[in-house]
């Protein structure tokens, strides 16, 4: 898409191509990473990266791609694609640690929404524990999940609601021989669910 352009869209192209390295960089400052992280996500080295946000690099689909992935980012949102008008979800669907993870959103920031998919007894064995910024609500679609939040140890089933800062160290697994599907929506800045309304007791 990228390196595929006419020579008659030119003008057009170098516009799009103008835009990626301030999208770059507000992803990445929107995560609160650093270069080097990501260059440690990536494999791209990070005066690489620099050059790109400053648009000293022209970006072409080798370096996008790994960066899409990192970021958790459609290719499209990249490079500031027209929207087609279709209000339907489009979100290309991505794998990370062996979970399948549709995006539901399109903002690069704020609070994320993500449909996953753990298949069967997946990330049964040492379920390492880790912590980032944030905050995370889960709702589980269909099947069970395992979650291990700081010293407690929960099996989450279908309709069930859990919601965590994610500074408690957590991990995520699915020992059952069903696949579980959640939704997950996640503040990366420590944004919080509002409810407005709760159901009487």
């Amino acid at each position: 898409m990228v390196a595929g352009m006419a020579k008659t869209d030119e003008p057009a192209v170098d516009a799009v191509l103008e835009s990626v390295g301030p999208r770059l960089r507000a992803l990445r400052t929107d995560r609160d990473l650093t270069l080097a992280a990501v260059s440690a996500t990536t494999g791209i080295s990070v005066s690489t990266l620099s050059r790109l946000e400053s648009g000293q690099r022209r970006p072409t689909l080798e370096l996008l791609l790994p960066l899409a992935r990192a970021y958790q980012v459609a290719l499209d949102d990249l490079v500031d694609t027209p929207p087609t008008g279709d209000p339907r979800v489009h979100q290309s669907p991505f794998e990370h640690e062996g979970v399948t993870m549709v995006p539901l959103t399109r903002q690069s920031g704020g609070l994320q929404a993500y449909k996953q998919t753990f298949p069967p007894r997946s990330r049964t064995g040492d379920m390492e524990q880790k912590t980032h910024e944030g905050y995370e609500w889960l709702y589980v679609l269909s099947g069970r999940l395992r979650l291990l939040l700081g010293a407690r140890d929960f099996v989450l089933s279908t309709g069930e609601v859990v919601e965590f800062d994610t500074r408690v160290p957590h991990a995520f697994g699915n020992p059952f021989p069903e696949p579980a599907e959640v939704l997950t929506l996640f503040g990366p800045q420590g944004e919080r669910m509002h409810v407005r309304a709760r159901p009487r007791s």
